[in-house]
């Protein structure tokens, strides 16, 4: 049995990168991505595969690695994952796929198995991309709302399938929180736009600026279609109701990585403004905030801090982004909440108060509480609210037949993702609340598969 220690991906220096927009880790090369391939022991019974939400079959695609056919690993991921690329490169697999690795504990770490993907995904669209299979005869139409994640591994799965699909999109852009939210350096915006590319070629049609509830209703493309599927995600943020708030330089972290991602205006001439902060503070500790706090740096900040009233190991962002944002220097203000934004017009300060966390309570969870007397100020010019979403209210105003249930997420069947509405499915962010692309990809299948099988019956 191979025991050598987990590979590392080649990255940026962190001095260099901290000033860039260019992509942190580079990934395997060649030799890297053999070596950690030649880890994997190829368990029958793979635990691995557990834990991936859309069931890739793992040992194969490395199998293929080890062969040094990436063709067919590209092919063997293929059959379950329409956006390899993506998924090797932001999806918790610590938490997932890695999670159960046989290797984990004391093997030297678990198989690299996002990196492998991404390498696989990263050599194959290098080296003129995977065969379009023949793609059946168009029988049914179907409708996705949003292009995000969900909806696109729905439409793939239908297009596949005998379905014409049209997405419909509210911004010019096509990707949905891929484009708008996940920051150039963490996910190449052209690597989004080949496997939307890829799409595409399915037959798949996508129409921009089209509002759901505005430009036409959920009604109106139930009408004209066979089944309809919603993955809004989940875009609108959620604030502190703090005093200060409405103060100029108080963004929500979604705001601001639109502006910088989707509007780049971290390029010279953008027409769409974002401040330039000298000292940044970002409330809140999950992979969004990490995105918001290093972004932020890379705009020009001398001064980046994360605020969270947790201590580290309740911050809910990936290890590794953490990492990153300590490596580039940005500050862990931890065990602290904020209580007010100072300024007159502009902010000026962020008061803060320490907190502490109490034993386990029956659920294990300690709950954070306020250390008397510990008010302190953080002086800074820019506040990043980063502490939630929800889904926007719209499309549920605009249909009262769609039910929704506590902050707007839209109830569904567990099984079949079919909404309140006959023929009208969600899933993804707009269901669960935000969660990851993988989740949401997941759930764009399980929908994919009941939209199928209603067809079919």
């Amino acid at each position: 049995m191979n025991t050598t220690e987990r590979n590392h991906p080649i990255e940026q220096d962190p001095k260099v990168r901290a000033h860039n927009f260019d992509e942190v880790s580079l990934g395997f090369d060649d030799e890297l991505a053999r070596m950690e391939a030649d880890r994997c022991i190829g368990c029958k019974n793979a635990q691995c595969m557990k834990g991936c939400p859309v069931g890739i079959n793992i040992p194969a695609f490395i199998g293929a690695i080890k062969e040094g056919d990436i063709k067919k690993a590209g092919e063997i991921i293929a059959q379950d994952s329409n956006l390899p690329a993506i998924c090797g490169r932001v999806c918790p697999q610590e938490s997932q796929c890695e999670k159960y690795c046989i290797r984990k504990a004391k093997l030297g770490g678990s198989v690299a198995i996002g990196l492998l993907e991404r390498y696989v995904a990263d050599y194959n669209r290098k080296n003129g991309g995977l065969d379009v299979k023949d793609i059946p005869p168009q029988v049914y139409k179907a409708a996705v709302v949003g292009s995000g994640p969900a909806g696109l591994a729905c439409a793939a799965d239908l297009a596949k399938n005998g379905f014409k699909v049209t997405i419909y999109e509210a911004f010019h852009k096509a990707g949905g929180v891929l484009v708008y939210g996940i920051p150039e350096f963490r996910l190449p915006k052209d690597l989004v736009q080949s496997e939307i590319d890829n799409l595409k070629k399915l037959g798949v049609e996508i129409k921009l600026n089209v509002i759901i509830g505005k430009t036409i209703t959920l009604e109106e493309l139930k009408e004209e279609n066979d089944a309809v599927f919603i993955g809004t995600g989940a875009g609108l943020p959620t604030f502190m109701n703090i005093p200060g708030e409405s103060l100029s330089g108080v963004y929500s972290a979604n705001e601001y990585l639109t502006r910088v991602n989707l509007m780049k205006a971290y390029q010279e001439g953008a027409i769409t403004p974002v401040q330039r902060a000298k000292k940044s503070v970002v409330v809140g500790a999950g992979n969004v905030a990490m995105d918001a706090a290093r972004t932020t740096l890379r705009m020009g900040a001398e001064e980046v801090s994360i605020v969270y009233r947790r201590g580290r190991e309740e911050m809910p962002a990936r290890a590794e982004e953490i990492i990153h944002a300590e490596q580039e220097g940005v500050k862990l203000e931890l065990l602290t909440n904020p209580i007010e934004i100072l300024g007159t017009t502009k902010v000026e300060g962020i008061k803060c108060v320490r907190m502490a966390l109490t034993e386990p309570d029956e659920s294990g969870r300690r709950r954070p509480v306020v250390v008397e007397g510990s008010e302190f100020v953080i002086e800074c010019d820019q506040v990043i609210m980063s502490i939630g979403t929800s889904p926007n209210p719209l499309l549920k105003k605009s249909c009262d037949a769609l039910e929704t249930k506590g902050k707007g997420t839209i109830v569904v069947n567990e099984e079949t993702l079919e909404t309140s509405i006959e023929g009208v499915y969600a899933g993804g962010d707009a269901v669960t609340g935000a969660a990851t692309v993988i989740l949401a990809m997941g759930a764009g299948k399980q929908a994919a598969r009941a939209i199928i099988e209603s067809m079919n019956k």
